[in-house]
């Protein structure tokens, strides 16, 4: 069995999967597998999946394609990535692997940058690091195109909550910070792709991720539905004013709290 799991949430992707599949292919680390959850995309991201060794599996939204590949990987350690992001160089799982194991983590992300040279990009964030290390003892963020974890672990809490659809990861980075050992390494950065900032905009992501923050904050989720957010990148979307971001994915902070079902 190999030693890590690379599980990798998709839909219509094949304009960015090979260039993470490449990157994964130079790896001086060998030992792990790659598997990637397709939500039935329609262009050619299965197969080119396939035609670079990966193993496909049925996916679905961010959190199901996490939990299906989790429950197909068959390593001790799961990594899991977004399609559209890069590892900097061909030592990087060799050596965040080496980091993870030597402090003894259980769950790990790492800081950011931005793939582009746009100075507003490099401060967000930059500004969004400094925030997450900041605040990582007591409110645990974590990227989902960017997490270390181990499998008994991910299995302990049940996986990613599959009802949510925004900030489910950082709602996971809470409930596996409780099980074990969390920690930002420091050893490497992953390279992220700007493309949702460049297609809605960077004050709409900011605004959005700000009303993300203040739900996390008191209600410890964002609730299904309140946040319009979506999966997959086909679609134009269509810019609207802060006041009506505000308002349109802010109303359910002065409702009432919906009732969540037990943590696991």
């Amino acid at each position: 069995m190999p030693r890590l799991s690379v599980i990798i949430p998709t839909l219509n992707e094949e304009r960015y999967l090979p260039k993470l599949l490449d990157s994964l292919g130079r790896q001086t680390f060998r030992d792990f597998e790659i598997i990637v959850a397709d939500a039935r995309s329609l262009d050619r991201t299965r197969a080119l999946a396939l035609d670079r060794g990966a193993r496909v599996v049925p996916g679905g939204s961010p959190s199901i394609g996490r939990n299906a590949g989790a429950r197909a990987a068959t390593g001790e350690v799961l990594l899991f990535l977004d399609a559209d992001v890069v590892l900097p160089d061909t030592d990087f799982l060799r050596r965040t692997l080496v980091e993870f194991d030597r402090r003894k983590l259980d769950v790990a992300t790492a800081l950011v940058t931005p793939l582009g040279e746009r100075m507003i990009d490099r401060i967000l964030h930059e500004f969004y690091n400094v925030y997450t290390v900041a605040v990582q003892k007591i409110f645990p963020h974590m990227p989902g195109f960017f997490i270390f974890v181990r499998r008994r672990v991910h299995e302990k809490i049940g996986g990613f909550d599959e009802t949510l659809d925004f900030a489910e990861d950082h709602e996971y980075a809470r409930r596996a910070s409780k099980k074990g050992a969390f920690g930002f390494l420091r050893s490497a950065r992953i390279h992220v792709s700007t493309r949702r900032l460049d297609r809605d905009g960077r004050l709409t992501i900011a605004l959005k991720y700000l009303l993300g923050e203040l739900y996390l904050m008191t209600r410890g989720r964002v609730p299904p539905g309140a946040m319009d957010y979506t999966f997959g990148y086909d679609k134009a979307v269509r810019r609207e004013s802060p006041i009506k971001i505000l308002w349109k994915n802010g109303r359910s902070l002065w409702g009432k709290p919906p009732k969540f079902p037990p943590e696991a």
